[in-house]
């Protein structure tokens, strides 16, 4: 007993020494660094002023330490702070591996799964900053990483003893743009965020939480690296600007729906985490917090920094939250004065300051924080259990339940029952679960084979990249090995779904079912928050075999992100050229590189004699000269790429391709459709232009461009959205305040001055690739091309097919394509498209005189492949890719978004093979 006392005694002691030496520390105040206050009006502090803050501050506390988790796009240190009691810091190792190993829940039973969790520490990541133009997130951190580093109350001192906060500024490149533009101007009351030069993130701006399971930017492959391979926090919060009109902010739980594939503890803790929150809000006295119908966002979307989160069973929170360096006014808005289940606590109008939406923040913070103290073993021990459910769900049959299961009981029972009514809250016989919700062809995989035989085994590497980068395990066969019938040769990739992720697995897999959305029958669907369907491996155009059985072989783990596997060169003594395959995405990386070299490549029709088999369509070939050889050799072992000889072709059947000058439409501030492309092109090694409005309003395009990209956004709609101009409007800058060079970008494309230039441009025999809404430029070139998504009213009129008949956002999309077609080269017949109420073509009879022809066009009636379609039948014979002759040039139309945020891979030829039709020479 008395042996007890003294450990008691002794721990008391430690605590009080431990407390009376941090208050001993002297701890430099954010006004003491900065000289103002975080949140004080009209001041932002920039990445270079936190890092440096953050550095002092580490020399200062004991409680925090920094590590660099990467680098951004343009060179600067990701820094993240690490902050938890001394005594937690001399562990790190020890709760890292804690966390780690009850994430995976992999040889844990559930004592020894509770005895780690009592061990461990809760592991919290708060990040802020994300979009640059939201200042509150970046402000807010910093101010929260000083209150933790300097705080000696009670509550403080208890969450550095129970939990490892991570905390990161994570788009530090957009911080130093918008702090130092938005400080730039002396007077403080003139400072203002508007006029933005540029993108905040180099390429993609705002899509920076867009990227989250395609990780293609720096900045998201280390916040993944944090997340699901390191350090596996329990509960994440990503802070975002700004709340719904007439509150503060949004905070969790959310809307319906939610993802069918997540674990059914997400949802629940949610509302714990939300409702400790709000909870919080109320009582400290702070009004205008609303959640759930308040805002949009729900846990439906996979890919941003805080949905990714879900699909590793970690409690991802968001808030939105008002407010602006410069003084604004909370507006008077009726429906947000009555207080309701989803905003209890309602705010009069009033001037809001700043520093009131950085104490918003904070206290958000500390409710966080505090629950995941009270909470510690519990949120330990629920990641655990999420990681076991999902281990045991892929190694037994099991049946994922969406809208589409349901869909399929309905009908069978009606079939049966044609005169029942109110089928969904009938009671229906026992007998239909089992044939019909339980049909063994509808399991969920027990896993994925991507055999390394399918055409471009290259992009299939990605696609595992992506998992892998997600945290998911992959396995590599070292030798051939069979399922069923069926035999895989050695390299094929394994992803079997009895693991912790697998609800990310199944949602990069497998279609999603978004349910039908109205607020009242007959009424308009309600938009998703984001893309209703998103399938990775159906964007990506990889082949993979769903393996409903348990299935085992020669498989060894993919350790780290994989790289092409060596290719081949095959030598002939009589040799006239080598032939590269089309059909790897890849091989235009090699394209390019042989041109700039000199190399002679030809396109080959697929007329050409056969040899060892048929020649498809777009078949490249490297006539042989003096060092081709080598050059081949390097392509093939660092692109993985195969070179196959052949003695002679036939110079009638081919296509000489000369390098090409491009030119890529961009706008002052910066477009994120045109900033993908240039990623995009980069990744390919394109050489090319960007050009603003000015510059195409000029003319003599044809002496400087043979193609021109017009992203979406690029070219005026014929009835543009009032809405939309209003937004330009009030976002355009002073070209008065701006320097010269910046002026020079300002401008929009217009019909008056543009798109003359622009026909120009293609009567000389220019190519323009329009994409999106840009394709509104056939419209204005008055080309025989018809919009195929209209009606005829009963007097005859035709008018725009309602949201209330056709409505798809964002999804997936099956089309029928002419692979003979040179935009076509390299691609299946039937290819999968990303469609967001994209534009849609019906060619009249004029058009096929013109020379108008059809590339890719939705071939039946239910083209749907995952996501949301209402009224898909409409699109049924609609054109989604077309060509048209301008003069000596072609004008071609996508509709559907064939680059979307650098996902779709499997339609990235079609960009690749417009770009090269300006530098196919002529038969």
């Amino acid at each position: 007993m008395m042996k007890q006392v003294y450990r008691v005694g002794l721990v008391a002691l430690v605590l009080l020494l431990t407390a009376a030496g941090a208050a001993e520390q002297n701890i430099t105040a954010p006004r003491e660094q900065f000289g103002f206050n975080l949140g004080d009006d009209y001041h932002l502090a920039n990445y270079r002023q936190l890092t440096e803050y953050w550095r002092k501050l580490e020399q200062e506390s004991d409680r925090l330490a920094l590590r660099e988790i990467g680098t951004s796009v343009e060179g600067r240190s990701i820094l993240m702070a690490i902050i938890t009691s001394p005594e937690n810091h001399a562990r790190l190792d020890r709760y890292r591996e804690i966390a780690q190993r009850l994430a995976w829940a992999e040889n844990l039973s559930e004592e020894e799964a509770r005895a780690l969790a009592n061990e461990g520490k809760a592991v919290v990541w708060i990040d802020g900053g994300l979009h640059a133009t939201e200042v509150l997130g970046a402000q807010q951190l910093m101010e929260l990483v000083y209150q933790m580093v300097s705080g000696q109350d009670e509550e403080t001192l208890r969450i550095l003893r129970d939990v490892i906060l991570l905390a990161v500024c994570v788009n530090p490149d957009g911080l130093d743009l918008v702090a130092d533009w938005y400080m730039r101007n002396p007077e403080p009351e003139k400072r203002s965020l508007r006029g933005l030069p540029r993108l905040y993130h180099h390429y993609i701006g705002h899509d920076n939480n867009r990227d989250f399971y395609m990780v293609t930017q720096p900045e998201s492959q280390a916040i993944n690296r944090v997340l699901y391979r390191e350090w596996f926090p329990q509960i994440a919060y990503n802070h975002h600007q700004t709340g719904p009109s007439g509150t503060v902010l949004f905070a969790p739980p959310f809307r319906d729906p939610f993802n069918y594939n997540l674990d059914p503890l997400i949802p629940a803790s949610l509302e714990l985490v939300g409702g400790a929150m709000h909870a919080r809000f109320v009582s400290e006295g702070k009004p205008g917090a609303t959640m759930r119908s308040g805002a949009s966002y729900s846990t439906w979307w996979n890919g941003g920094l805080r949905t990714t989160q879900y699909f590793h069973n970690i409690i991802g929170l968001l808030t939105e939250t008002i407010g602006s360096p410069n003084p604004i006014e909370i507006p008077f808005i009726l429906r947000r004065q009555l207080p309701h289940n989803d905003l209890p606590f309602p705010i009069q109008p009033q001037k809001w300051h700043f520093r009131q939406s950085v104490d918003y923040s904070i206290t958000a913070n500390r409710a966080v924080l505090d629950l995941a103290s009270r909470y510690r073993e519990q949120l330990l021990l629920n990641i655990y259990r999420m990681g076991r459910n999902s281990i045991e769900r892929g190694s037994r049959d099991h049946w994922t339940v969406d809208p589409s299961t349901l869909a399929r009981v309905e009908a069978a029972y009606r079939k049966d029952n044609p005169e029942a009514t109110r089928i969904e809250s009938r009671e229906i016989p026992e007998e239909y679960l089992q044939k019909t919700l339980l049909d063994p062809e509808l399991r969920d995989p027990r896993g994925y084979v991507l055999t390394s035989a399918q055409a471009d085994f290259n992009t299939a590497g990605k696609f595992v990249n992506t998992l892998i980068a997600n945290g998911v395990r992959v396995h590599r066969a070292v030798q051939s090995f069979q399922v069923g019938e069926k035999t895989y040769p050695a390299g094929s990739y394994v992803v079997k779904t009895a693991q912790a992720f697998r609800p990310h697995i199944l949602d990069m897999f497998e279609p999603q079912h978004h349910p039908d959305d109205f607020p009242y029958p007959g009424g308009p669907p309600v938009a998703p928050y984001d893309s209703a369907g998103w399938t990775l491996a159906y964007q990506m155009g990889v082949e993979f075999d769903r393996i409903l059985e348990p299935f085992d072989g020669p498989f060894g783990i993919v350790q780290d992100l994989v790289e092409p596997g060596p290719g081949s060169l095959e030598l002939s003594e009589a040799v006239d050229g080598y032939l590269l395959s089309h059909r790897v995405n890849d091989a235009f990386r090699a394209l390019n590189r042989l041109l700039r070299d000199g190399e002679q490549v030809y396109w080959l029709d697929g007329s050409n004699a056969e040899s060892e088999g048929p020649i498809a369509p777009g078949t490249m070939l490297v006539r042989r000269r003096e060092g081709t050889e080598e050059r081949l050799r390097e392509l093939a072992t660092e692109l993985g790429l195969d070179f196959s000889a052949v003695a002679e072709f036939s110079e009638g059947a081919a296509r000489r391709v000369e390098p090409v000058r491009i030119g890529l439409w961009d706008r002052y501030g910066g477009s994120m459709d045109s900033g993908w492309i240039r990623w995009l092109l980069e990744q390919y090694e394109f050489a090319f232009e960007v050009v603003f409005p000015p510059e195409l309003n000029q003319g003599d395009l044809r002496e400087r461009f043979d193609v021109l990209i017009l992203p979406g956004g690029a070219v005026p709609q014929l009835e543009e959205d009032e809405r939309r101009q209003r937004f330009r409007r009030r976002y355009a800058p002073d070209p008065d305040e701006l320097p010269e060079e910046l002026r020079a970008k300002l401008g929009d494309v217009t019909v008056e001055k543009t798109v003359p230039r622009l026909r120009e441009f293609l009567e000389a025999g220019g190519i323009v690739l329009a994409i999106g809404s840009s394709t509104a430029l056939a419209y204005h070139l008055e080309l025989p091309i018809e919009n195929h998504l209209v009606e005829r009213t009963p007097r005859g009129e035709v008018k725009q097919l309602s949201r209330e008949k056709y409505y798809v956002p964002g999804s997936v999309l099956r089309t029928r394509v002419d692979p003979s077609h040179p935009l076509a080269y390299g691609m299946p017949p039937l290819v999968d498209v990303y469609f967001n109420n994209s534009p849609t073509f019906r060619l009249p009879p004029q058009a096929h005189k013109a020379g108008v022809r059809a590339v890719a066009w939705f071939e039946g009636p239910n083209p749907i492949r995952s996501g949301w379609a209402w009224g898909q039948s409409y699109l049924q014979d609609g054109v989604a890719v077309l060509e048209a002759p301008v003069g000596k040039g072609r004008l071609v139309l996508f509709g559907p978004e064939i680059v979307f945020r650098g996902q779709p891979h499997g339609t990235f030829k079609l960009l690749f093979n417009g770009l090269f039709l300006g530098g196919l020479q002529d038969r």
